[in-house]
């Protein structure tokens, strides 16, 4: 039986978390619209310039795929929201601490750098997990339906691996809330819009870093748009803001780079998209 203390608790708890809910919804529904949406009108702005750096050429998303992407991704929201119900709760109850107040910028910083550490792990190790046979069809399958990506399909998955990637925020800071660390809640909020720009460019379809990015080493660990899209086309490449765990695993794409470099073109903004025989033509004598 519950203390009537602990009855009170509970209530009062679910009272507050209720309060926030609608909030919550259009909290990550609104980085999704924005973000998806803001890269979709660059790319159709920069149509020139998106066509020359084309990754799948023989291949493009239908309406059906944009039709089942946006569905699902309105799915995702929703299994997003409840699930950050559970680091509202954590937080009224007393088993998860964040704070916002206005802290020192070094703090917001060294917290909003370990959470997109400890995330490129959780990911890529979650991502392989839903590769194996055994769950690949209940967790990541309709995920991987989009074989072309697009800026949509960032939130496109099942309920049960929306939730899983979703459980990350609540885990991280329940965890770190244990060891006494207590986030500020500028680091968190810069974590989730860096975490879903990052993840409408790794699905943008073009390539969007600039040429050279492969090859030169202050850059090279960061993962690139070819990077991803070479997973939902052909295997391999696990990882999401880092190159590190492909490389220390050995499940790098082999040609990785170099179809980075084929697709990374000079930076031609508007006029006729260059074609092979453009940059091929003899001079006239």
């Amino acid at each position: 039986m519950m203390a009537p203390e602990q009855t009170v608790n509970f209530a009062t708890a679910f009272e507050t978390v209720g309060e926030h809910f609608m909030k919550v919804i259009y909290f990550d529904g609104g980085r999704y619209l924005i973000a998806a949406g803001a890269l979709t009108i660059f790319l159709l702005v920069f149509n020139t310039w998106a066509t020359n750096r084309r990754i799948q050429r023989k291949r493009k998303a239908g309406a059906a795929d944009y039709k089942r992407e946006v569905l699902s991704s309105g799915r995702t929201i929703l299994v997003f929201a409840v699930t950050t119900l559970a680091t509202l709760i954590g937080r009224e109850m007393g088993v998860i601490n964040f704070h916002l107040d206005n802290p020192a910028l070094l703090t917001i910083a060294w917290q909003f750098a370990l959470m997109v550490l400890v995330h490129d792990a959780y990911f890529y190790w979650l991502h392989r997990g839903m590769h194996l046979k055994a769950l690949f069809k209940s967790t990541h399958m309709h995920h991987h339906k989009s074989r072309t990506p697009t800026p949509w399909t960032a939130y496109s998955f099942a309920s049960t691996e929306a939730f899983l990637e979703a459980a990350y925020v609540p885990l991280f800071l329940l965890v770190t809330s244990q060891l006494g660390i207590s986030y500020a809640g500028y680091a968190i909020l810069f974590f989730l819009w860096h975490q879903i720009i990052r993840n409408v460019m790794a699905h943008a379809g073009s390539e969007l870093f600039p040429a050279g990015w492969v090859d030169n080493p202050l850059t090279s660990w960061i993962s690139t748009t070819t990077h991803h899209d070479l997973h939902h086309s052909s295997g391999h490449n696990y990882g999401f803001y880092f190159t590190w765990w492909d490389k220390m695993m050995g499940t790098e794409h082999p040609r990785y780079k170099e179809e980075f470099r084929k697709n990374a073109k000079p930076l031609i903004m508007f006029g006729r998209p260059a074609k092979p025989a453009d940059t091929a033509a003899p001079e006239s004598a």
